[in-house]
C-alpha cells in the first residue's frame, strides 16, 4: 500500500450534472475469479452499443485474455509519479473528469491513490465520477469491505490493508456476483500469480475461500434487500434470486466511549448487525465532564474523531450526548428512538472493579430489561 498523501478525504466534484451516474459493481470473493474479464466484457458491449466508454484504470497483469478485451476501448493515459525512486502509474482522476465519457471502467476499487492526488482513495474518485454524471463499471473483492475486516483478519491467511466503507458498496445501482467454484479457482491460480493481485498473502485454504465465496453472495443479497428494486445478476445459478425484503426491525445502537481505544471492531459489528436486521443504526457516545474534548490528550482526540468518521462511512448516524450518567443517557436515547438492540464493548477491568465502580455495561443490563443488550468481546482490536 502506498502511504497516503496530504490530499483531503472529501471527494472532489464537478458542476452538478442533470443526472447522477450509475454504479455497477462486479463483486468477487478472491483474485482470479474473473472480475476484470466480466468488467471489460460489459464495457465492450456498451461500446458496441454506441456508448462512449473509457478505461480509467485496469490492471491486466500481463494476461493475454484480459489484454485482448482492452483492445478497441479508449484508455485515459495514466498519471506517472516517482515514489522513493520508483516510477509508479496511477489513474489520472482530473484527466478522466476532463474527458467526461459516458462510462468509465475502474478496477481495484480499494486502492489508495498516490500522494498528491485530488482524492486520497479510489472509491472517492468513483463517487466524484458519479456526481459528475458519469456511469461507472467497477470491480471489488468482498474481503475489502470495512465491516468484514475483523473476520478476514481472523482467517489468518489474508492481510487486507485497504478497505472501502460499506456505505460505498450500498451506493451501487447494480451488483453482479462473479463466481467460480473453489476448486476451479485453485486450478486457475498459483501463489505467485495471486500475490500480485492483492495487498497481502493470497487465500489458498479451501475452507477460507468457501467462506469468502459465501460472504460475497450474502453481501450482495443483503444489499439488494436494502435497495428494493435493484437488479442482482449472479454468474452462479445457485443465487438466481435474493431473499425477500424483510420488515424493518427495531433499530440498533452502538454505545461508543468518548475514549474509544477499541471502537473500530465494535463499529464493524454494529454495521453488520444493522445490515442483518435491515434497519437504521446509531453510534452514540456520551460526553461526561471528565471526557470533554478540552480534557482529552491529542491522541485520544484524534482517535475519537477517526472513529466518528469511520462510523459515518459505515452508515451509522453519530449522536453526541452530554451527561454525568452515561448508562441512563444511553437508555433514554434508545427508548426515544425506537432502538431494540444496544451493542457495547466488554470492559477489560477486573470484575470486582466493575461491580464497585458500577460499570456502564452492568447498569445497562440491570436497567435495560426491555432491550437486547449485546456485549462484544473485542480482544482482536488491540492489534488493529
Amino acid at each position: 500500500m502506498i502511504p497516503p498523501g496530504s490530499a483531503p478525504e472529501t471527494p472532489a466534484t464537478s458542476t452538478s450534472p442533470s443526472r447522477r451516474g450509475k454504479l455497477r459493481l462486479f463483486v468477487g470473493y478472491a483474485p482470479r475469479v474473473g472480475k476484470t474479464t466480466r468488467l471489460l466484457q460489459a464495457a465492450q458491449r456498451l461500446s458496441a452499443a454506441g456508448r462512449d466508454v473509457a478505461i480509467a484504470f485496469v490492471e491486466t497483469h500481463g494476461r493475454a485474455d484480459v489484454q485482448s478485451l482492452v483492445a478497441g476501448l479508449a484508455t485515459v493515459e495514466r498519471r506517472r509519479v516517482t515514489w522513493r525512486g520508483v516510477a509508479i502509474e496511477d489513474m489520472d482522476f482530473p484527466a478522466v473528469l476532463a474527458r467526461h465519457p459516458d462510462v468509465v471502467v475502474v478496477d481495484d476499487v480499494a486502492h489508495t491513490n498516490l500522494p498528491g492526488s485530488v482524492n486520497r482513495r479510489r472509491y472517492q474518485d468513483i463517487l466524484a465520477f458519479l456526481d459528475a454524471g458519469i456511469d461507472v463499471l467497477a470491480a471489488l473483492d468482498v474481503q475489502h469491505l470495512e465491516s468484514l475486516n475483523d473476520l478476514v483478519r481472523r482467517l489468518g491467511t489474508l492481510q487486507v490493508r485497504e478497505t472501502v466503507p460499506d456505505s460505498f458498496f450500498r451506493e451501487a445501482d447494480e451488483w453482479l456476483v462473479v463466481d467460480v467454484p473453489v476448486d476451479e479457482l485453485q486450478v486457475r491460480s498459483t501463489p505467485g500469480e495471486a500475490a500480485t493481485e492483492t495487498a497481502g498473502e493470497a487465500p489458498f485454504d479451501p475452507a477460507h475461500l468457501t467462506l469468502l465465496r459465501e460472504l460475497a453472495l450474502r453481501e450482495v443479497a443483503d444489499a439488494l434487500d436494502r435497495r428494493t428494486g435493484r437488479t442482482l445478476r449472479p454468474q452462479d445459478d445457485r443465487a438466481k434470486t435474493a431473499a425477500p425484503v424483510r420488515a424493518e426491525a427495531g433499530r440498533v445502537m452502538v454505545g461508543m466511549s468518548s475514549l474509544p481505544t477499541r471502537a473500530a471492531a465494535l463499529l464493524r459489528r454494529g454495521s453488520r448487525l444493522a445490515g442483518r436486521l435491515n434497519t437504521a443504526w446509531f453510534v452514540v457516545y456520551v460526553e461526561t465532564p471528565e471526557t470533554r474534548p478540552s480534557r482529552l490528550d491529542a491522541e485520544s482526540t484524534r482517535q475519537l474523531f477517526a472513529n466518528i468518521e469511520m462510523a459515518r462511512e459505515l452508515g451509522g448516524e453519530v449522536v453526541r450526548l452530554e451527561s454525568t450518567e452515561p448508562a441512563a443517557a444511553l437508555l433514554d436515547f434508545a427508548r426515544s428512538h425506537g432502538v431494540t438492540h444496544i451493542l457495547i464493548g466488554r470492559s477489560r477491568a477486573p470484575w470486582w472493579r466493575q461491580i464497585l465502580g458500577q460499570s456502564v455495561a452492568l447498569q445497562l443490563v440491570r436497567e435495560g430489561a426491555d432491550l437486547d443488550i449485546l456485549i462484544a468481546a473485542l480482544e482482536q482490536e488491540d492489534s488493529a
